[in-house]
């Protein structure tokens, strides 16, 4: 790794994860060890009616015992996960120097709280537009509220709180975000992630663009058919290392750099040139060599054309043979605004516990990918580098790469 001279090392200090195989980072990281398979029958009535019988649900989650400043009534559960995350990535910080220090709130969403809300309206209520609403509930649809409801949890004074809505990329823009602000000297701190639940927004909008496989998700399979609906939230907490050092913070990985390509050339299918433009400006940014990376985190929905894309790029980038590549989506379906937080937070887990994830659900690897998508089961890895790939509608890619600390 080649740091440029004079630049302020960032490093993940805390970690916080709402997950259809686990909540908190433990469970997950032990979920993902065991390659846990979330799909199961949905059971929300609001779900029920697009022909696909399996979702990845977290199931009942009440945010009550990790909240303390806001009050559980007055959120949703989109901002519920996100904000049991946040406290969870932060518990180990005293209030003070949350308090105290400069600081960036960064989350990423694909609805906000806007689309579960509006399952629950009855359809008077809709036609009747915002004046017909629950005043609470059209306050709190607002996606931009989602991070500054975590700065009022923390309790958060010196800071900026910014909502990132670019989809399935989100919960990367936000890591990207809050390293920039800190490598910069504007924070010390900031807490980034994404969060987002189930909705019937989600379940019809990709049935009607026939991305949704009726049984599991299956990445870079020859028999892919399409990605689960899922949800969560993921939170990451990150510091400047000498700020990090000196109240004697636990550092569980180092955010070596991001790359961020924005190609626009499809709505929603990826263009190859795009992806590997974002990863080639990630390895820059990070002062890493391709080879040195040991793990790639794909977005790895399992859609023909995203799979098919994605392992091209990879192949591009990493001419001399790609890295180990897996798909958790394979375990926790697609989390949307939440997946690339999720994302990140696993590579975290990856590289503290010195595993490989799985890519569960495989049967045979599509030769068009070949990619070693560790099938099934977990190997044991020692993993010093790893990228986490985040691909998103438009064209927005986000790629952030995480290093062993101390290196």
């Amino acid at each position: 790794m080649n740091v440029p001279a004079g630049r302020r090392r960032v490093v993940v200090t805390g970690l916080g994860a709402v997950t259809a195989i686990g909540v908190g980072a433990p469970e997950f990281g032990a979920g993902l060890r065991a390659g846990r398979d979330a799909a199961r029958p949905v059971s929300s009535p609001a779900l029920k009616d697009f022909g696909h019988a399996n979702a990845c649900e977290v199931g009942e989650f009440d945010p009550s015992p990790w909240l303390r400043t806001v009050d559980p009534a007055t959120v949703g559960r989109a901002a519920g996960f996100g904000l049991a995350a946040a406290r969870m990535a932060t518990g180990g910080v005293p209030a003070e120097v949350l308090a105290g220090r400069p600081s960036v709130v960064a989350m990423g969403t694909a609805y906000g709280e806007a689309a579960t809300d509006l399952d629950r309206l009855t359809e008077q209520e809709i036609a009747g537009g915002p004046a017909g609403m629950d005043p609470a509930l059209a306050r709190r649809m607002s996606a931009g509220r989602l991070a500054t409801a975590v700065a009022r949890e923390l309790g958060l004074r010196d800071t900026e709180a910014v909502t990132l809505p670019t989809a399935c990329a989100a919960g990367n823009y936000a890591i990207g975000y809050g390293l920039d602000a800190i490598r910069t000297g504007d924070a010390d701190l900031a807490v980034c992630g994404g969060a987002d639940a189930l909705c019937r927004k989600t379940m019809a909008g990709f049935t009607r663009l026939g991305a949704m496989d009726p049984d599991r998700c299956r990445p870079f399979d020859s028999g892919r058919a399409g990605m689960l609906a899922g949800e969560g939230a993921a939170v990451l907490l990150l510091e400047e290392l000498e700020h990090a050092l000196a109240r004697g913070a636990d550092i569980h990985a180092e955010v070596l750099g991001y790359g961020l390509s924005c190609d626009a050339e499809h709505p929603v299918a990826p263009a190859v040139d795009g992806v590997a433009r974002g990863m080639r400006r990630a390895l820059r940014d990070s002062g890493v060599e391709p080879s040195t990376v040991d793990l790639i985190s794909a977005h790895g929905t399992a859609t023909q054309a995203n799979d098919l894309a994605e392992a091209r790029a990879i192949h591009e980038v990493f001419a001399d043979g790609p890295p180990r590549t897996v798909g958790l989506k394979s375990m926790l379906g697609h989390t949307l605004g939440a997946s690339a937080a999720l994302g990140a937070v696993g590579c975290v887990l990856a590289i503290e516990g010195g595993f490989a994830p799985p890519t569960i659900n495989h049967r045979e690897t599509d030769p068009e990918c070949d990619l070693d998508c560790v099938p099934n089961a977990a190997v044991e890895a020692d993993l010093r580098v790893v990228q986490s790939n985040a691909l998103a509608f438009g064209g927005n890619n986000a790629i952030v790469l995480f290093g062993r600390y101390p290196a």
